[in-house]
Order: C-alpha cells, then sequence, then structure tokens
C-alpha cells in the first residue's frame, strides 16, 4: 500500500522538484555572474521509498540479473536486530537467497554472509546471529563470525580485515573449489551427563581451544526454572567437545553461548577462527 500509494503521487513530487530546480538554476547563474557564494543544490526529491518493498531489489539488483556471478557476500542485519525483528529475518533472508537464485539461473551459486558482531545496542542480537546461523541450512552458503571484533558503541565495527579474511577462506573454498579453512566451531547436539551437559560441535578435522589460552567464557546454564547463569565450561575428548556445568545448576537443561548484544566469548579452533553463539534450547524470549 505504501508503494502504490509513494507512485500515485510521485506526478505531483516531480511538478515541485522541477520548481525547485529552476529556482536553483537562476539562484545558481546570478551566484557566478555576481561573484558570491554558490547556493547548496537542492536534495533530490522524496519520492519512491527505495527501501521499501521491490524498491531496492529493482534498483540494485535487477539490472545486474543478466551478468555470470560466481557468488553474494552478504553483510546486513543491524536494523533488524535493533528492531527485534528476528521472525522476520529468518523467513525473509532464506528466500532472498532463494530468490535471486533462481533469478539468475544459475544454479545454487555460493552466498556468503556475515553474522552480526558484538554491540551493545538495543534489539535482541542474540535472535538475529541466531537466525542467520539458521541459514546455513541452505545449499553452499557459508558465515563469517564476527563475535570477537565488534566494538561497544559502535554498530560497524572497524576490523574489517577479520571480516574480509573469513569471506575471503569461504569463498575460496566454495566458489573456487580451494581446500581452505573457513569457519570456527559450529554446534551440533547435546547431551546431559548428571550435573553436566556435553556439547558437541562441527569442527571438521580441527581442535578447538580458548582464546589466548585462557578460560572458556561466555556459557551459561539453566534447569527447568530456565533461568540462565553462568557456567564453567571445560574441552572434553581431546578438545572435540565441551563440558559444561554450574553448580546452581544440579539438573541441566539448557546451555547457551555468547547469548548476549555484547558478550564476551573466548571458543575458538586451532585456526584461531571464532565459534558462533547458539542456544541449546528454544524458548521464547519472554521465558
Amino acid at each position: 500500500d505504501n508503494v502504490a500509494e509513494a507512485i500515485d503521487a510521485y506526478p505531483a513530487v516531480q511538478e515541485e522538484y522541477a520548481e525547485i530546480l529552476a529556482e536553483y538554476g537562476v539562484a545558481y547563474e546570478t551566484a557566478v555572474a555576481t561573484g558570491t557564494t554558490l547556493p547548496e543544490p537542492p536534495e533530490g526529491p522524496p519520492g519512491y521509498p527505495t527501501g521499501a518493498a521491490t524498491g531496492l531489489y529493482n534498483a540494485m539488483i535487477h539490472p545486474l540479473i543478466p551478468f555470470a556471478i560466481s557468488g553474494a557476500i552478504w553483510y546486513q542485519g543491524e536494523s533488524e536486530a535493533v528492531q527485534d525483528l528476528s521472525g522476520t529475518y529468518r523467513k525473509l533472508f532464506s528466500a532472498m537467497i532463494s530468490g535471486w537464485r533462481e533469478a539468475w539461473q544459475q544454479g545454487d551459486f555460493p552466498f556468503l554472509f556475515v553474522q552480526l558482531a558484538n554491540f551493545d545496542g538495543e534489539g535482541n542480537w542474540p535472535l538475529l546471529r541466531e537466525a542467520q546461523l539458521q541459514t546455513l541450512s541452505l545449499p553452499n552458503t557459508a558465515m563469517a563470525v564476527t563475535i570477537d571484533v565488534g566494538e561497544p558503541d559502535d554498530i560497524h565495527p572497524k576490523n574489517k580485515r577479520a571480516v574480509g579474511y573469513q569471506l575471503g577462506q569461504a569463498a575460496l573454498a566454495l566458489a573456487y573449489g580451494q581446500d581452505a579453512i573457513y569457519s570456527g566451531p559450529i554446534y551440533k547436539e547435546m547431551r546431559i551427563e548428571g550435573k553436566q551437559v556435553r556439547l558437541s560441535f562441527d569442527i571438521g578435522d580441527v581442535a578447538m581451544l580458548a582464546r589466548d589460552f585462557v578460560a572458556l567464557r561466555g556459557f551459561t546454564i539453566a534447569g527447568k526454572d530456565r533461568k540462565f547463569v553462568p557456567a564453567k565450561a571445560e574441552f572434553a575428548d581431546e578438545f572435540t567437545a565441551i563440558m559444561v556445568s554450574s553448580d546452581e545448576v544440579p539438573e541441566p537443561v539448557a546451555v547457551r553461548y555468547g547469548w548476549e548484544n555484547n558478550p564476551d566469548c573466548t571458543l575458538y579452533h586451532v585456526d584461531n577462527l571464532p565459534a558462533s553463539p547458539f542456544r541449546t534450547d528454544e524458548w521464547e524470549p519472554e521465558e
């Protein structure tokens, strides 16, 4: 409805803007002739909402579709995190990837994306990161984890090298068939063993480690009351699994890692790539 309304109103907007341009032209010529300060040019007409449905796609994507493509890199999601729209993002992001692939008619070309970095801002960033993590279920996708390069007071991290490195490694592997490691540990499954929870991960042929060889941090654990408390985490099975526990939770039910907007996380693997934040539960935020 917003798009249709903007289209209907656009002729009047164009007419008004033409008058503004004419006035600017007269002022500009006068300034040049008299040697006075040139006037500031007018801003473009408000007109069509480019951020609305169809706007960005038709302007920035559709014109590229005839061209051959090796893959796509996507880094976005902050606005949805701030507005707590992870449920919508979960559907739209995967639909967009599938839609682009269908439009190009060049198969499931590699789609690489960046999981949101740590940031001490408003909204529910863990749920948005989870929506991005779940997008890995689509074929030929890869995700750069940036939970360690963010800045608490800057929504756009300045450390682009770390982000670019992971994306580059993923491109080498998915688009060009090279033997490149591009992903840190990805949570696989949990098993309750008494007062502890055993976590296993998809880590390929490498072992895990704690960044700077410090203690594992960023883990929380909860019982049936669904109240999470800081947890003790230790490596097991030659650094291929993690045991999580807390004296406050004698009967654990769920574990979370990095489940904050700006968490302190130390889980990596030996190739120095960070683990993605995750949770073993599916509880609703209000619970």
